[in-house]
């Protein structure tokens, strides 16, 4: 099966390989229940996109319906190993991606019309507007006058990168401080199992997407809980700026999302024990860490980009 998510449209493609990951992450056998309104609320989106992700699960062999037409798993989730790396051959609109990645590389002019984007990617119009409007929901491209649009700043040098988690090291454990912080039980949780299943193996077998999307839900929930919607905003456009460079790279720093899991994991002890200035400092640490050794360290994410990773720093 050459791509087993071309059909759907990337919100359905999404809550696919979210419904795979909870699977996976909770470890659940053959026979499991899978109803919609649980996964629908567990995914933080509508039973519409989660009704046909489970018919496509069906046909992959994943999920299957009982005498009352219900969904349960098929197979136990150590068993979707190869359904797993199927879906996440294609993290994304192969539209996106490739525009994404020729205006990182710089194939791509700052100004460009419609009719250049289309004989470009060679697209119908109708095919090309989607992902334009997706991509300014995202914010790095903006509709100007008629048919031409412009880029905006994205992360596509070492020194964007390097200034994107400065930004969120004033950002984030600020947010943590906020008077309105309330935590949600539950969700701390969820947040816990999640980071804790990566800590005790699920590095090792897990997808770059699982990684970096489980990463981008420890880090907008902490900002959802800040109760300031201006900081939620933030986060979550920085995440979406980051999928474009990370998806790529996860999954070859494996260790390095074991050592985050686990400081993720000490930041949720320290605001359960409503020690929300240890957890502001753990977390200006924690991204103070993963600036270092992104952009200058081993795990530099633009590779033989420019970054001198011998550079000294303090």
């Amino acid at each position: 099966m050459d791509n087993p998510i071309a059909d759907l449209s990337p919100v359905q493609a999404r809550v696919v390989r979210e419904i795979i990951a909870l699977v996976r992450r909770e470890n659940w056998q053959a026979g499991a229940a899978l109803p919609e309104v649980l996964l629908a609320e567990a995914i933080g989106t509508s039973r519409t996109p989660v009704k046909v992700a489970l018919r496509h699960l069906a046909t992959l062999g994943v999920a299957r319906q009982d005498t009352n037409r219900r969904y349960m798993l098929a197979r136990d989730a150590v068993a979707l190993d190869d359904v797993v790396e199927d879906v996440a051959a294609s993290p994304d609109d192969p539209l996106y991606l490739q525009i994404a990645e020729a205006r990182q590389s710089g194939k791509l002019p700052e100004e460009v019309s419609e009719a250049e984007l289309m004989r470009v990617f060679d697209v119908a119009r109708s095919t090309l507007r989607k992902v334009l409007a997706r991509i300014s929901n995202e914010g790095w491209v903006e509709q100007r006058v008629g048919s031409g649009w412009v880029f905006l700043p994205m992360i596509d040098s070492p020194q964007a990168y390097e200034e994107s988690y400065l930004f969120r090291q004033s950002v984030e454990p600020a947010a943590l401080l906020s008077p309105w912080f309330k935590v949600d039980r539950e969700e701390l949780v969820k947040l816990r199992r999640e980071q804790e299943f990566i800590v005790n193996g699920g590095y090792e077998t897990m997808t770059a997407i699982e990684l970096f999307e489980a990463n981008s839900r420890f880090h907008e929930t902490l900002a959802l809980w800040s109760g300031n919607r201006f900081v939620l905003q933030t986060v979550r456009r920085l995440d979406q700026l980051r999928r474009l460079v990370e998806y790529r790279q996860a999954a070859t720093r494996r260790q390095a999302r074991h050592t985050q899991a686990t400081e993720h994991l000490t930041i949720l002890a320290a605001i359960e024990r409503q020690d929300l200035i240890e957890a502001a400092g753990l977390m200006r640490k924690h991204l103070e860490d993963a600036r270092r050794a992104k952009v200058y360290g081993s795990e530099g994410v633009f590779g033989d980009s420019g970054v001198q990773t011998n550079r000294t720093t303090s």
